[in-house]
């Protein structure tokens, strides 16, 4: 009964520790999605033609030729239309709906390890959504900054390096998922420092303004 239990519990954790890759995976992918929305998928489409890449049996569309000429058309369109002023801003809102569905067709779309495709679906929007979210609110932010003070001059600037991210980080995480993702969370621990202790220091100067404040 002991050797039982003891298999039992090594069991649960080396399924445990072999959904880690695929949930960094989904993650990563995801996060792409939140700075472009089609481009991801268009790697994730590719790399899974070659062999490179796995998807859940019911997501193999994703690697179809009739898929793939429909992301490159419309990667080519967000990227060019990310550079027009007044453009960009459309893609943003637009992309508050667009990316998350990315993100969440994405993360579905590995976790080849789930049979059933709505379970796979349930669990790619659980994971997918968010992360999409979460990089996309950081790139609406920047772009909201960058228009306030250049006067959307330094937007095709950021809209580059927001290319060349996304596309980045998905061929990482197909390669090494778990490091792009613990990348990922440090670079948004970083980030929360940073906003926090900018938001400290913007609360201390009305304080210290007032006449007898310490």
């Amino acid at each position: 009964m002991e050797e039982l239990s003891t298999q039992v519990t090594w069991d649960d954790a080396t399924l445990a520790l072999s959904w880690i890759p695929t949930i960094a995976l989904a993650v990563c992918l995801a996060a792409s999605a939140g700075l472009r929305a089609f481009l991801p998928l268009l790697i994730a489409g590719i790399l899974a033609r070659v062999g490179v890449l796995e998807l859940g049996e019911s997501y193999d569309f994703v690697g179809s030729t009739p898929a793939l000429i429909c992301f490159g058309v419309a990667t080519i369109l967000e990227i060019a239309g990310d550079k027009i002023p007044a453009v960009d801003h459309a893609l943003d809102v637009g992309g508050t709906f667009v990316r998350p569905v990315a993100g969440s067709l994405l993360a579905a779309s590995v976790m080849w390890q789930i049979d059933e495709p709505l379970w796979a679906l349930v669990l790619g929007v659980i994971v997918g959504a968010p992360s999409a979210l979460a990089p996309h609110a950081a790139k609406a932010a920047t772009r909201g900054v960058s228009t306030t003070f250049t006067a959307g001059i330094a937007n095709p600037v950021l809209s580059v390096i927001e290319d060349v991210s996304s596309a980045a980080i998905a061929i990482l995480a197909i390669l090494i998922p778990t490091l792009t993702a613990l990348f990922l969370l440090v670079l948004v621990f970083l980030g929360w420092r940073w906003w926090t202790r900018r938001s400290h220091r913007k609360a201390a100067k009305p304080a210290a303004s007032i006449p007898g404040s310490t």
